[in-house]
């Protein structure tokens, strides 16, 4: 049961964050997460760090799937299926015999039993705030700007 600081949105992006920086930079999802409403940080093992443009590359690849509008669904699998299809080291050990599968649209799939939005419009634009490299680990901490609104584009008369 997720604890009281625990947001969906933030945990849904989470997802889309992990399968940016593998499909961008290979280096699998994260292997350590501190997920809660007002920030959170996700762990990466990487060869090197990120420089400034590719972190706000990757912040700018994350905001332009939660633009998608792209819908979050689940689907019901066999452990066996889930252990030959996906990565399942983070689910806990009591999981069972069934596993929930969470899907961003074609974007993203991976075992989960937390809770997320239904479609990446609900999540607001996402921000990076640090991303730290130290022997081997990239830390990059986050927050989400839930009010955010497409600027409206004024063009001269």
């Amino acid at each position: 049961m997720p604890g009281k600081d625990y947001n969906s949105a933030m945990h849904t992006a989470e997802h889309i964050l992990n399968s940016v920086m593998d499909k961008m930079y290979h280096c699998g999802r994260s292997f350590n997460s501190h997920i809660e409403s007002k920030k959170s940080k996700c762990d990466y093992r990487i060869r090197k760090g990120l420089s400034d443009k590719e972190v706000r590359a990757v912040e700018r690849t994350v905001n332009e799937i939660i633009k998608l509008s792209i819908p979050v669904g689940e689907e019901i699998v066999s452990r066996r299926e889930a252990d030959e299809k996906y990565y399942t080291g983070k689910l806990p050990d009591d999981a069972g015999e069934m596993i929930r599968i969470i899907t961003i649209g074609n974007f993203d799939a991976c075992p989960c039993i937390g809770q997320h939005v239904s479609n990446t419009s609900e999540i607001g634009s996402f921000s990076i705030t640090s991303a730290d490299f130290n022997e081997g680990v990239l830390r990059i901490r986050f927050k989400l700007n839930q009010d955010y609104q497409e600027p409206e584009i004024r063009v001269p008369a």
